[in-house]
């Protein structure tokens, strides 16, 4: 079972393992409470497979992961490195930036607008894929919001035999994560909304 977990997560028992965070909203240098909880979640994960676990600054770190599984936490305006890997291995997949309108922060992939309503409704993306010169993969997680990063990865948690099953292959694979009743459950009603594996990678 733990290797099973170990594949999915693109991990390596006894390997090494990159946590990239980015920066509050605003706030250079300092990360939200809901984000330093996906990181620990990710760490806990990493933990069980006796991984080493380095944590990096989106802003300051410009490597690739080489033979380290990249664990990406944060949307592409509060982490760069998000931005640049949605940029090169995304090209079907978009967000509207910040701002007072209806649709800021909304996603748009295959035409289809996914808004972000705060505090009861929003998304999150999930990828994994592995760069060209890597040999692990990066997982990406970028929700609309802190607590959408965090509530994804309390899911992939929860869920991974479930969507190793679902989707057509555990290597290389885009999600689109819904996370539901937040007033009421927080970060906890999480739930599948689309395989977008087909669509996001090619851009089409």
């Amino acid at each position: 079972m733990l290797y099973k977990k170990a594949d999915f997560f693109g991990l390596t028992p006894g390997g090494e393992c990159l946590i990239v965070m980015g920066n509050k909203y605003n706030m250079p240098g300092s990360a939200s409470h809901a984000e330093v909880r996906a990181m620990i979640e990710v760490a806990s994960l990493v933990s069980e497979l006796e991984c080493q676990v380095f944590v990096e600054a989106s802003d300051e770190f410009r490597e690739g992961n080489d033979g380290r599984t990249e664990f990406c936490i944060g949307g592409p305006i509060s982490n760069v490195r998000t931005s640049g890997h949605l940029a090169a291995h995304v090209p079907g997949f978009s967000v509207r930036p910040y701002s007072a309108e209806r649709d800021a922060v909304a996603f748009t992939i295959d035409g289809r607008m996914y808004r972000f309503d705060h505090g009861n409704q929003e998304y999150a993306l999930v990828v994994k894929f592995t760069p060209l010169g890597s040999t692990r993969p990066v997982f990406l997680i970028c929700g609309q919001s802190s607590i959408g990063n965090q509530a994804s990865v309390h899911f992939l948690k929860r869920e991974y035999r479930n969507l190793g099953r679902s989707i057509s292959s555990v290597e290389k694979f885009a999600i689109l994560i819904k996370v539901s009743n937040m007033g009421t459950y927080g970060f906890h009603q999480a739930s599948l909304e689309r395989d977008v594996s087909s669509v996001v990678f090619s851009g089409n």
